[in-house]
């Protein structure tokens, strides 16, 4: 019998809002992005759990990061949404102390995987997120979400564009996705697992980047990309 994808293991552990508070770990990957660029969807459709994540019509509303365990002393962490304007700036401040700290300081943390709106990415916010964590040597993974909202054309066009701006960058990979497609979920999936299985193992080797490209096979979905 097969065993069950580590990812569909997921179920929640605990919340923290400091990082004393963070649980024993031998190793974790970190879903990171801002506010409603579809952080949520895109967990719940990869662990194939609805609702596992939060979503809501409110970015910014999660200010947790969110433990959810995958394996024994594993996990999957949902990291608190980022940007959105209407957050007082003493929250904002709280938050960017938050993950900062927690992207640079956490030794258990594997590999973190980037969430950007495939029609606005990079912004400064994501690129902070890069600044902190890219130094420590560990793997990205940028999933460009929201990527059924633009052409073919523009897909392509847009994933040529976020890889020219971060060569210069090691160990970070992007690849194109849609909750509400599907488009790149097993591509995506499928490194994750090998993230979670190398990290089990000892230190994760470097992401490839992904072939993803405007010709990625598309499937219908009817779960609205909310987060």
């Amino acid at each position: 019998m097969t065993a069950k994808p580590v990812l569909n293991r997921a179920h929640f552990h605990t919340s923290v809002a400091q990082l004393r508070d963070l649980p024993y770990s031998r190793a974790e990957i970190a879903f990171a992005g801002r506010s409603n660029a579809g952080k949520s969807s895109a967990i719940n459709l990869l662990t194939r759990i609805n609702r596992l994540a939060y979503t809501s019509k409110t970015p910014g509303r999660t200010q947790l990061i969110n433990f959810f365990t995958v394996d024994a002393d594993t996990y999957l962490v949902d990291l608190p949404g980022y940007g959105y304007a209407k957050v007082p700036p003493a929250v904002k401040a709280k938050w960017e102390g938050l993950l900062s700290r927690y992207l640079q300081e956490r030794d258990a943390l594997a590999g973190m995987v980037l969430i950007m709106d495939a029609r606005h990415p990079l912004t400064p916010l994501d690129r902070q997120m890069l600044d902190w964590f890219t130094p420590t040597g560990k793997p990205v993974h940028i999933l460009l979400s929201k990527a059924d909202k633009l052409s073919n054309g523009e897909r392509a066009l847009t994933l040529r564009r976020v890889k020219q701006e971060l060569s210069a960058l090691p160990h970070v990979s992007v690849q194109l996705f849609s909750s509400l497609s599907r488009l790149g979920a097993e591509d995506a999936t499928t490194l994750l697992e090998n993230w979670f299985s190398q990290a089990q193992q000892g230190e994760p080797e470097p992401a490839e980047a992904q072939n993803a490209s405007s010709t990625q096979k598309e499937s219908p979905d009817h779960t609205k990309d909310r987060g």
